[in-house]
């Protein structure tokens, strides 16, 4: 058993959940959610808070602020406790209640946007906030976890490699989209590998990160307002876009069977279902998820009766015409179809 004195040295890396009993579906997933931060944003956090201390950018008398929908700023908060600096988190209306109490609980200051940029959605608003703040004083450090090269780069020397240790004859590997760190850290790492992997990037309908048109987003984690800078089309094979109803149906499914997951983890796990559905059935594949957090922090939202009624209708809880493998009743994928990204083609 190992003894900790920093909550950030805790972090299980190598725990995975084989979904084919529970889903019909050959697919791993690994599961991020597991350390005192509870979700993958825990590595990029610690990668940025040490560059910048690194740097000189950080250091005693700073005021740490990032925007964040949440997972990012339990992680800043918590590391921010240990070493002894403030932050203030910048956030919007869809951040979970428990999300929030929880930064608050570790001593940060949680500011709440309420209205959305006209042409950048609640990010917009957010970031807009967070630059008025750093203009206002300079002890303000911001990450900028959407630019800083930091967040892919934990992932580029962590997650990827680990995932090719426990899978060397991986075939496929799906990861969420919000500020591609993950995506983009993964993708680099899986590019010079020894085997070729397709990567599928999974995205939230509403996003405009892949060119859709924006949309109401209500499900915090995945998707974006403001396209990411640090996202290169060429590192991702596919993608996969996903509507929030059948994110919900699948976090129900999976909680049905005992793993309570978070919405970003529902999103990934449906559209990698679709996906392979539409491009492996029937073939043997080696496929691996990336699960970003567990599932407490939306108890009040997605695993709320009442919220998810009120916010998508009786239809998000009628069994459809999806059948097991994740495919309609004509073969066809269930939901919007996978949507290649230009210029680019599966491996």
């Amino acid at each position: 058993m190992p003894v900790i004195t920093s909550p950030q040295e805790f972090n299980t890396d190598d725990l995975y959940v084989d979904l084919r009993p529970v889903l019909g579906t050959a697919l791993h997933l690994k599961c991020e959610g597991f350390n005192f931060a509870g979700s993958v944003k825990l590595k990029a956090a610690a990668a940025m808070v040490k560059a910048a201390e690194r740097s000189g950018a950080l250091r005693e008398g700073s005021v740490l602020v990032e925007s964040s929908s949440g997972n990012l700023g339990v992680a800043l908060a918590m590391i921010a406790a240990d070493r002894g600096y403030r932050f203030r988190c910048v956030t919007d209306a869809r951040c979970n209640l428990g999300t929030r109490r929880l930064m608050e609980a570790m001593g940060a200051e949680v500011h709440t946007v309420n209205r959305p940029d006209e042409e950048g959605g609640y990010l917009g608003a957010r970031l807009r906030h967070v630059r008025e703040l750093c203009a206002s004083d300079s002890r303000y450090v911001w990450l900028n976890q959407y630019t800083n090269p930091y967040n892919a780069l934990a992932h580029q020397h962590t997650t990827a490699p680990a995932i090719a240790r426990q899978f060397p004859a991986l075939d496929v590997l799906f990861v969420g989209a919000g500020t591609t760190g993950t995506l983009m850290g993964c993708a680099r790492w899986f590019r010079q590998w020894t085997r070729p992997v397709t990567v599928v990037a999974v995205d939230a309908a509403g996003s405009v990160t892949f060119g859709g048109p924006p949309r109401t987003r209500m499900i915090p984690g995945l998707g974006a307002g403001v396209r990411p800078p640090q996202l290169d089309h060429s590192l991702v094979d596919d993608v996969v876009i996903v509507p929030e109803p059948e994110t919900v149906r699948t976090c129900h499914r999976l909680a049905a069977a005992g793993f309570l997951f978070g919405g970003s983890t529902g999103t990934v796990v449906a559209g990698a279902r679709r996906w392979l559905a539409a491009h492996r059935s029937g073939t043997p594949v080696t496929a691996v998820a990336i699960s970003p957090d567990l599932g407490e922090r939306y108890l009040d939202t997605l695993y709320q009766e009442s919220w998810v009624r009120n916010v998508y209708g009786d239809a998000v809880y009628e069994t459809g015409p999806e059948g097991g493998d994740g495919t309609a009743q004509d073969g066809c994928p269930a939901a919007e179809p996978c949507a290649p990204v230009a210029g680019t083609a599966a491996r």
